[in-house]
């Protein structure tokens, strides 16, 4: 032992031992603690994922070929309903706008005590015509027997010859008369034409109206159409009897079939008008405007989930995976929307591996944590 830490006492000594060690455990606490704190900084610095996403690959898939259109939508035809007779007054009018008629139904009626004194008159007329000609043929047959005794002259015999047909000519000329007036008797009520709905009225019960005035205005059958513009380029791809999904303005779909397409072409616009038949629907009606889509057959695309499309500054992009942490925006074409999903035309590769949803969250070269597919 040194000859001064003999000369110090034990219980000093044991002093600076235990301060001797607590000197140690400090620094060593030192140490640790920046140890501690060198790997905290470390794990502060790297780069934390901006999201969890799942990824999904894009899907092949059959889709139906169309071409969209626009057009207005109209009665297959229209039927004018009008006045045969003249000067007479409507005394009564029983169907208004948007009631459903059948064929021969009782739309209105005129007075017809005028017409039918008429009748009366050609009637008796008829009468008084058909007994003037009955005695002139009575003495017609008398003088053609008496033709061979003498007793009458040839120019005798040939006067009462004559005024016999004129008899008869009277009989016919008064029978037309009373058919005439039998014809104007039924035309003082005014019949539909054909089955449909009425689409417009003028006559009003007391109006005194002229011959050929229309009273209503009828859709035959109560048929519609969709008058749908296409460009001349496309008619070639539109088959008739096709199939046609028209849209209306309130959002309701009604399935169509192209009844025939136009002969000639708009010389300003180079479209022609493509003819398709509706069913009847409560939210199709004539001389709204609809757009609809031609379907012309079948072809391949590739669509993707519609949560996956990501619009930026007008323009369709999807994130699609680089590696294994990373995405970078791609901006896509985009067509046709089938339910949940939406087709991809150009711009992503079969293979690629896209974000399925919450790319609104994501920038392009953002750090993503990559959820793993559940089994």
């Amino acid at each position: 032992m040194p000859r001064f830490l003999s000369r110090i006492p034990h219980l000093h000594l044991t002093a600076v031992t235990l301060a001797l060690v607590a000197l140690l455990g400090t620094a060593g606490a030192l140490v640790w603690s920046d140890d501690s704190q060198a790997a905290d900084d470390k794990k502060a610095s790297e780069p934390r994922p901006a999201l969890t996403v799942s990824v999904v690959r894009p899907a092949s898939a059959n889709l139906a070929a169309r071409l969209p259109a626009n057009g207005n939508v109209a009665a297959w035809q229209e039927a004018s309903i009008g006045a045969e007779s003249n000067g007479l007054r409507l005394t009564d009018v029983r169907v208004n706008v948007g009631d459903t008629v059948k064929a021969g139904q009782v739309l209105a009626t005129f007075a017809s005590e005028t017409i039918a004194a008429d009748v009366a008159q050609a009637r008796a007329n008829l009468l008084e015509a058909k007994a003037s000609a009955a005695e002139s043929q009575a003495n017609a047959e008398r003088a053609r027997t008496l033709s061979q005794s003498g007793a009458l002259s040839a120019q005798q015999i040939q006067q009462y010859t004559t005024a016999a047909q004129t008899g008869q000519a009277r009989v016919e000329a008064a029978q037309a008369m009373l058919n005439a007036q039998q014809l104007r008797m039924k035309h003082t009520t005014v019949l539909a034409p054909d089955s449909g709905v009425i689409s417009a009225r003028t006559a009003t019960v007391g109006a005194v109206v002229g011959a050929g005035t229309e009273l209503f205005r009828m859709v035959r059958k109560s048929r519609l159409e969709w008058r749908a513009e296409v460009a001349s380029s496309e008619l070639p791809r539109i088959q008739l009897g096709g199939g046609v999904t028209v849209t209306a303005a309130s959002g309701a779909q009604v399935e169509g079939t192209v009844r025939t397409i136009a002969p000639t072409v708009d010389a300003q616009t180079r479209n022609a008008i493509v003819y398709v038949d509706l069913p009847a629907h409560a939210d199709i009606r004539a001389g709204m405007f609809a757009r609809g889509e031609f379907v012309l057959g079948q072809r391949n695309a590739i669509t993707v989930p519609t949560s996956a499309i990501v619009v930026r500054d007008g323009f369709s992009n999807v994130f699609e995976l680089v590696g294994t942490d990373h995405v970078r925006m791609v901006r896509v074409q985009t067509g046709q929307r089938t339910g949940e999903t939406v087709e991809i035309t150009s711009g992503l590769k079969p293979d690629a591996s896209i974000v399925a949803r919450g790319g609104a969250f994501l920038n392009d070269g953002d750090l993503v944590r990559v959820q793993p597919v559940a089994k």
